[in-house]
């Protein structure tokens, strides 16, 4: 049985993939900042399959040293990851000219060097072995601009680049890389709203492509996953 590494994997799009994961047969290390919400879903999860071994890990990532905790943790207790989904993301709204002079940083943290960081931890050993998987969950921010999320769109964009290094450095060594790019997607960033569920992506959706991705044949590899709402962005 193999084991995957998820992020942000209590809530959203992280939850929805850890518990797909879990029905797959994959073993799980389920990272997020709350204990709370890590045991919530470990019991989730051994409703889903009680055969898997769930691994918890709280880690806010908005914490440069938490991130090397986390990855210091992983180089010396953890076996092996066979899958890595860099899911964790951080989305503050606010225009370039006005949203807080910190903004970017604490995105650029949360969005890019967490990923970055736990990438190059978790990919030596796939490297290694000749064999492996990372995800990275983009956004459509990534490429197209959205003016009232600045720093969030900045960030996606360096995130998708972040995804194409580790792609091309690592495809001869056996190592598949595929970016996920959703669009308007039904998480709690959306609480409050009046726009029926129908018209957005559901991270079931997002957590769907992940499994189909991970179902291909040895030789293939999907570089990219564009998701869109059916009547475009919300």
């Amino acid at each position: 049985m193999k084991t995957a590494l998820i992020t942000g994997a209590t809530k959203g799009m992280g939850r929805a993939i850890s518990l797909s994961l879990a029905h797959e047969g994959y073993h799980v290390i389920a990272c997020a900042r709350k204990q709370d919400d890590l045991l919530r879903l470990e019991k989730e999860i051994q409703e889903v399959n009680a055969g898997v071994k769930v691994y918890l890990r709280s880690c806010d990532f908005a914490d440069p040293e938490q991130v090397r905790s986390l990855c210091v943790w992983l180089e010396r207790e953890v076996e092996q990851v066979d899958v890595l989904i860099n899911n964790v993301g951080l989305f503050v709204p606010g225009h370039f000219l006005d949203e807080d002079e910190n903004a970017l940083r604490q995105h650029m943290q949360v969005n890019v060097f967490a990923p970055h960081a736990l990438s190059r931890t978790v990919t030596k050993s796939m490297k290694a072995r000749s064999e492996g998987y990372v995800f990275t969950i983009s956004s459509v921010a990534a490429r197209e601009a959205v003016p009232s999320a600045a720093s969030y769109s900045v960030t996606k964009s360096a995130l998708a680049g972040l995804t194409n290094v580790i792609r091309e450095e690592l495809k001869q060594h056996g190592v598949k890389v595929t970016e996920i790019v959703p669009g308007s997607t039904l998480t709690s960033s959306w609480d409050g709203t009046t726009v029926p569920a129908s018209e957005f992506i559901l991270p079931e959706d997002i957590a769907k492509a992940v499994v189909s991705v991970l179902s291909m044949s040895e030789g293939a590899n999907v570089d990219k996953i564009v998701v869109r709402p059916r009547r475009g962005q919300i």
